[in-house]
């Protein structure tokens, strides 16, 4: 297995597995600006062509196994605390999750860990927080932070060995876009403490 830094022709696997990672959250957005007939995925791989934006290739690092894409890492450092998004202009459910990124500006936000059903339980998302520490540094960053609703508990529990402790919490909004209830849930650790 090889990680390395996404490329523009990774675009549609990145789609696919932010599909995945995003718990019904990009399909939303992306179904909204489809054109007819337009796969969502062909929405998402445009849209991670950005140069200026955080939701990018740019950003991505992906796990390759024998030529093909496995998994991939989704992270940025977050805007300082004077460069905040306007909650009021986001869809009521989607508030609580920039809400909680807004309690760690300037962290390195990992928005998004995916891996491709067949390639699971290979320890492939472990190996790729494990660059999460370099990345963050490189940013300017001294700590890292995650999202994860409370239900998914794998994801919570592999946050959480990986030194990731909770430090806030926001009431989930409910929406047809995904399964959960209950809470999400911001993690946080200081770059190079486990």
């Amino acid at each position: 297995m090889q990680i390395r830094k996404a490329v523009k022709s990774d675009a549609k696997d990145i789609a696919k597995l932010a599909l995945i990672a995003g718990e019904g959250i990009p399909a939303y957005f992306w179904a909204q600006s489809a054109k007819q007939e337009q796969p969502i995925e062909a929405v998402g791989a445009a849209r991670l062509l950005s140069e200026k934006d955080n939701f990018s290739y740019r950003n991505v690092h992906v796990a390759v196994i024998d030529d093909n894409v496995a998994a991939m890492i989704l992270a940025y450092r977050l805007p300082d605390a004077d460069n905040a998004e306007d909650l009021d202009e986001l869809p009521e459910f989607i508030r609580p999750l920039v809400e909680l990124e807004q309690c760690v500006p300037a962290s390195f936000y990992i928005n998004m860990i995916a891996t491709y059903p067949q390639y699971r339980n290979m320890s492939i998302g472990t190996k790729l927080m494990s660059i999460v520490d370099e990345l963050a540094t490189i940013a300017g960053c001294t700590r890292s932070s995650i999202e994860v609703f409370d239900q998914n508990k794998g994801a919570l529990r592999l946050y959480q060995h990986l030194g990731y402790k909770i430090t806030e919490a926001r009431r989930v909004v409910p929406h047809a876009c995904h399964p959960y209830d209950g809470q999400i849930l911001m993690l946080t650790r200081n770059v190079g403490k486990t």
